[in-house]
């Protein structure tokens, strides 16, 4: 096999990852439908990586097989948002207090500027606005020093797409502004070097967020995407 050509679990790999990043940005919406053909064509590959790549993501829960439908990107339950987000709140909590011990100037200083995007861009529901929102949060995962526990904490965040979190944002000015409130409490514990305030802050704030987010879900799961 030429060593430029990907072998064909690669391929499925990067496949997968493709198709997650359409539903992840909102490209393709939860409850649309996963058409091979369609997929193979905007891809620009054969279908046999695509039906690979669609049963690898069924099997980590991001899509389902519905009767007389096919694949479609399933939309989660709001139980299973408020568990995840539930254990996420602990994760982050844990990060957040492990970032007190090394935090630095920069990194505060970086974070406030993801913070001031994250209100400036909230409103439109730009993409910019989930970037922010993923930086603030990533840049205390990886300054925390533990890799295993920033792994994790993204598996549960790439669980649901996260184009909805932007969505929820825009839908409610009064939870922008808690947010980003919420964001400023956890700035202001890291820089204070205070890691017990700062990890009941960020379990807070990661907790009220998994609930605005299972509330969007319950009062569209019956409606959105449906045809």
């Amino acid at each position: 096999m030429d060593e430029q050509t990907p072998s064909p679990s690669a391929l499925v790999d990067d496949t997968a990852a493709a198709i997650r990043k359409l539903i992840m940005t909102g490209e393709i919406p939860i409850g649309a439908q996963l058409r091979q053909a369609d997929l193979a064509n905007r891809l620009g590959i054969s279908r046999t990586p695509i039906r690979e790549a669609l049963r690898q993501l069924q099997s980590g829960g991001l899509i389902e097989v519905v009767p007389n439908r096919g694949a479609v990107v399933r939309v989660p339950a709001p139980w299973e948002v408020r568990e995840a987000y539930e254990v996420r709140a602990e994760l982050e909590g844990l990060a957040c207090k492990r970032a007190v011990r090394v935090v630095t100037d920069d990194t505060l200083d970086r974070l406030r500027e993801a913070n001031e995007l994250l209100r400036r861009d909230a409103a439109p529901a730009q993409t910019s606005t989930t970037a922010a929102n993923d930086d603030f949060h990533t840049l205390i995962h990886e300054i925390s020093g533990n890799e295993r526990l920033a792994k994790v904490i993204k598996e549960i965040n790439e669980a649901f797409p996260r184009n909805v979190s932007a969505l929820v944002l825009r839908d409610s000015p009064r939870h922008r502004d808690d947010n980003y409130n919420e964001h400023v409490r956890i700035i202001d514990a890291l820089a204070a070097g205070d890691a017990r305030t700062a990890r009941r802050e960020m379990q807070a704030h990661v907790t009220s967020a998994g609930e605005q987010l299972a509330r969007w879900y319950e009062r569209r799961s019956g409606v959105v995407f449906r045809g």
